[in-house]
């Protein structure tokens, strides 16, 4: 009998772009919001959703392991700007003043040797809120757990680093584990008890350290494998990484959490975020990456972009322009 999970992956790779057709996408849909226990109003409840995107001979797939409605924007960017301004320019961008929505899209990169998988979402802690949803989303997708062969954390906050572990054993079995040194020795070192950082530190003990055998360090221009580097970008946090994958000729920015959301960090890359933990390097790295990626006319996938997110930037006012992707990778 063929393996089933070898005709999924062939069948996504051939697909035009899109990691599913139209009407299994629905059905799928329909299907996992009847299994739901949740009403079907609440946001918080979102079908599997998976996109691919062909680049060169490479595959990246993007997950969204979750959603998350929130209030008031102005307590989360543009810290010490009004309400007001902050409402002013959501409302200039067809979006609810007084509300927002987070998304979170882990990224796996299949080279045709490795399969590369960037942040594991959220995990088991965050299922009673419609969150970790990613092995769902790899499998809808064609994917096993045990077929990724590394996994990269491009940083070490709970919604990066919450799928690592499944019942207290690795939920990538046969993968090994990339991260940046500067990071991880900030976040294991104890003398984060009893400041803001001790739940990070906490967490990174509970689900990173245990990985510790199969974890090894990059540094600022660093390979992952062949195709990827990676590129510091600190700021969100101590040692905040950002990676380029390339392969013939096509390259894309993995950028993790330079910017949070699409309209108030990127229109406003000076805006403080509460997330960054060091706001002033957090604007000055925001406006590095996003000036090359909008001067070398580069696409990329933000963590917390609007699903697939992925997109390009353009250079606008103060700020940039952020202009989701259509068919860019379907042709």
């Amino acid at each position: 009998m063929p393996d089933h999970s070898t005709i999924s992956r062939r069948s996504l790779f051939l697909a035009a772009g899109v990691g599913t057709l139209a009407a299994p996408l629905v059905l799928h849909r329909a299907a996992a919001l009847a299994r739901s226990e949740v009403d079907a109003t609440d946001m918080r409840v979102s079908p599997i959703e998976t996109r691919s995107l062909k680049l060169g001979s490479f595959r990246i797939l993007a997950v969204r392991d979750g959603i998350r409605p929130s209030g008031a924007p102005n307590e989360t960017f543009g810290i010490g700007q009004s309400a007001d301004a902050v409402a002013a320019l959501l409302e200039e961008n067809f979006l609810p003043a007084d509300r927002f929505v987070n998304s979170f899209t882990p990224a796996l990169v299949d080279t045709g040797s490795e399969v590369v998988l960037f942040d594991t979402g959220m995990g088991e802690g965050g299922r009673d809120a419609g969150m970790g949803r990613l092995l769902e989303g790899l499998k809808y997708a064609g994917y096993t757990p045990d077929q990724v062969s590394v996994v990269v954390l491009t940083h070490l906050h709970g919604d990066h680093i919450g799928g690592l572990m499944e019942g207290e054993k690795p939920a990538f079995p046969n993968a090994r584990y990339v991260t940046g040194r500067t990071e991880y020795d900030f976040w294991v070192n104890p003398e984060r008890m009893g400041t803001p950082a001790e739940q990070g530190h906490q967490g990174v003990l509970a689900k990173v350290q245990p990985l510790a055998e199969k974890l090894t360090f990059i540094e600022d221009g660093g390979e992952v494998v062949p195709g990827i580097t990676g590129l510091d970008a600190f700021g969100h946090t101590p040692g905040h990484m950002i990676f380029r994958v390339e392969s013939e000729g096509r390259a894309l920015m993995l950028t993790a959490d330079t910017a949070n959301h699409f309209v108030l960090s990127l229109q406003r890359p000076d805006w403080e975020v509460r997330f960054d933990m060091d706001k002033a390097q957090a604007a000055a790295t925001r406006k590095k990456v996003f000036d090359m990626i909008a001067t070398d006319r580069l696409a990329f996938i933000g963590y917390h972009m609007p699903f697939p997110a992925a997109g390009f930037i353009e250079k606008a006012g103060e700020g940039y322009r952020f202009v989701p992707v259509s068919y860019q990778f379907d042709v």
